[in-house]
């Protein structure tokens, strides 16, 4: 199905109302209960362990609730499922989950029970109705479009508008303190509002185009109806189960590849996510300004957003797989290069903070296309009548949001081992690496473990992905071989198994 710019604006803008609340809440939820509610060190770890299992589950488990009825051949009334009754369906999805999804979001930043509760609370609420309403965004990429040309249009408009909703990491930054958290209680109230409110508008919106759309296409189906194709894709297609799709998945090459560097990439996205304040604080703290800090902290949430512009622009022109090898080269050399000069370069080192999280984030964006593509290639090679979009991504992402989880629990671990202290405040009262009070010796040492947590962690998963996607065969003349048979060009059909 072809898009109008009208569609993909409407589409994009979705990618606003998340990523306003979604960059605030990866910026400071760990630092809210560490630094302010005081969780102990052993609530937090069983609070990540649940959420673990939660945000790695809940996504194969609302793309299977979404599109099992997809893995049948014809729908209980005999018809086949049609692209704009799928994304009607996944419109509906968005217009219940976006406003939840603000709602909980402000469970973070009020104290209202034990601080482990409320972590393990509001982490998965907050996450189930992220997953709901990512999962459905995406899988609409793969579901609007078929040509590279159009999906990349999307992607545009999702860009375009989430640098927009990146702005509020500029806002939040001059109204975050720690001991005062009124001001910055009263911004994520007023960014909750906002999200909610635009969520019902473009749901509403979206929802009204594609019924009229469904509405002339049953009008015309009415009347002409094209028997041969309807039985071609009979031919091919039998019901698939759970465990079937699984086997199915196993013998997905590609996919598992693309997974192991997805896992990694989702890793070191939220490693950096969840400990850049700590590393501006100790990096750089004795050379920022708070107007400073907050043009940094939002120049590295914006501009890998505006950056994936012009990575979409290299995409047409190189293609998708080489930009995302470039990209994973580009890190790897500024980590090396980033660790031979050391820590006391502080200007190179507030650009490779800033650059680490555009070419990490920027890579991450660039990622939802490659998923379509495995999206197109699960049902050519399985032989589906629909694509299954929603649970590719689905399953994408249990393999991949362990990462997310792993972020905080593996940093905090590194930053004990290299500092020689504890990011929990302990018992005894003892120092934080958030607090202030060291000798100038421990202080330096803090500093340094800081740094090489900083640059070896980077250095070390774009070593893994490098390693990972010269594996992966989707690109070129796959790729397009692919792209024929979902068309509808039956003679590619045969020609390649």
């Amino acid at each position: 199905m072809g898009t109008s710019t009208y569609v993909a604006m409407c589409y994009g803008s979705i990618a606003l109302f998340l990523s306003i609340l979604h960059n605030v809440f990866l910026l400071y939820h760990v630092d809210v209960f560490v630094s302010i509610y005081k969780i102990d060190k052993a609530s937090f770890w069983i609070g990540e362990t649940i959420f673990l299992l939660w945000n790695s589950l809940n996504d194969p488990l609302f793309g299977w609730l979404s599109d099992k009825s997809l893995l049948k051949s014809e729908s209980s009334d005999g018809k086949f499922v049609s692209s704009p009754s799928l994304i009607l369906k996944r419109i509906g999805i968005l217009s219940t989950s976006g406003p939840l999804l603000g709602i909980s979001f402000l469970g973070f930043w009020f104290f209202w029970t034990n601080p482990g509760l409320q972590f393990v609370v509001c982490l998965c609420l907050y996450d189930g109705f992220l997953t709901a309403v990512d999962l459905h965004h995406t899988a609409l990429l793969a579901d609007l479009a078929l040509a590279a040309k159009e999906r990349n249009q999307l992607n545009f408009y999702s860009s375009f508008f989430s640098a927009f909703g990146s702005a509020s990491v500029f806002l939040s930054y001059i109204v975050w303190d720690r001991d005062n958290m009124a001001d910055f209680q009263l911004f994520c109230i007023l960014l909750a509002a906002f999200s909610v409110t635009g969520f019902v508008i473009m749901s509403r919106t979206l929802r009204k185009h594609f019924t009229r759309l469904q509405r002339r296409e049953e009008r015309l189906s009415g009347v002409h109806i094209e028997e041969p194709e309807k039985s071609l894709s009979q031919l091919f297609q039998e019901d698939v189960t759970f465990k079937k799709y699984i086997k199915q998945l196993n013998r997905h090459t590609n996919f598992k590849w693309f997974a192991l560097m997805n896992l990694v990439q989702v890793f070191n996205c939220h490693f950096n996510s969840n400990f850049f304040p700590l590393f501006l604080e100790r990096l750089l703290g004795g050379f920022l300004s708070p107007a400073l800090g907050s043009f940094l902290i939002g120049v590295s949430f914006v501009v890998p957003h505006v950056n994936n512009l012009y990575f979409l622009s290299l995409c047409r022109k190189y293609g998708l797989y080489t930009v995302i090898r470039w990209l994973f080269y580009c890190k790897c050399v500024l980590c090396t290069v980033m660790f031979c000069l050391g820590p006391n370069y502080i200007w190179l080192l507030g650009l490779f903070i800033a650059s680490n999280r555009v070419f990490t984030e920027g890579t991450c964006k660039l990622l939802n296309l490659v998923i379509s593509d495995l999206v197109d290639e699960d049902c050519v090679l399985h032989r589906r009548n629909q694509a299954v979009s929603a649970l590719i991504y689905g399953t994408s992402a249990l393999l991949s949001k362990p990462g997310q989880t792993l972020a905080p629990l593996i940093g905090t671990s590194l930053l004990a081992l290299q500092t020689g202290h504890d990011i929990f405040q302990s018992s005894s009262g003892g120092h934080v690496l958030t607090g202030t009070g060291f000798s100038s010796e421990e202080a330096e040492l803090i500093r340094l473990g800081c740094f090489y947590c900083l640059v070896y962690v980077p250095l070390i998963c774009s070593i893994i992905q490098i390693f990972c996607w010269s594996k992966f065969t989707l690109f070129g003349t796959r790729l397009e071989w692919v792209k024929s048979v979902r068309a509808g060009t039956t003679s590619a059909l045969f020609s390649q198994v």
